[in-house]
């Protein structure tokens, strides 16, 4: 039986997650960001303890389809942006497309209602707190944060991250308190 996670980003979401559905004795067949999926179905007294201890971890069991699908676009892009160590340089429309099977307009469309910003703007702020993180970490320029992003130039990322943060680069990396927020709250 496949379940929808919400708010599942990283690494430590999988683990948590895991041993949330391990603890009520349904341990996962597979697990993925967003995703998992368990030998048995969960009886239905033990789906509202599931729904509980999962919004005590920041979690939340999603039912409807609708809701499922944004969870999925926001997983790709997530993936794509903050675990894809490749060539960022893609279209993210194909993409996204291509890992859910639907037609790019649609996702866009719905994605818009209901999550009340667009599919371009949630990857941008993906981005943007990517790029947050590399210069924290202050071991690449910004012309290899530019590139490894996927950016065509230092000057674009520069306008991309002042529209978004209300900073440049680097009076964000002079700020003692860099303002990074959590990827479940974007």
């Amino acid at each position: 039986m496949r379940y929808f996670i919400k708010n599942m980003v990283c690494n430590r979401c999988i683990m948590v997650v895991q041993q949330v559905f391990e603890n009520l004795g349904y341990p996962p067949v597979r697990i993925s960001l967003g995703e998992v999926e368990t030998a048995n179905p969960i009886l239905y007294d033990e789906l509202d303890k599931l729904r509980k201890t999962l919004v005590g971890y920041g979690f939340e069991l999603i039912d409807d389809i609708k809701s499922q699908l944004i969870e999925k676009i926001k997983t790709v892009v997530v993936q794509s942006v903050h675990h894809n160590h490749e060539d960022m340089k893609v279209n993210y429309s194909k993409y996204i497309e291509s890992n859910l099977n639907r037609d790019y307009a649609y996702l866009s469309s719905l994605f818009s209602e209901v999550e009340g910003t667009t599919i371009e703007k949630y990857i941008i702020n993906q981005k943007i707190e990517q790029v947050k993180e590399l210069l924290v970490y202050d071991e690449l320029t910004l012309s290899e944060i530019a590139d490894q992003m996927g950016y065509s130039n230092v000057a674009y990322l520069s306008n991309q991250f002042k529209k978004v943060t209300g900073l440049t680069p680097s009076h964000f990396k002079q700020v003692k308190e860099n303002k990074r927020n959590p990827l479940d709250q974007i």
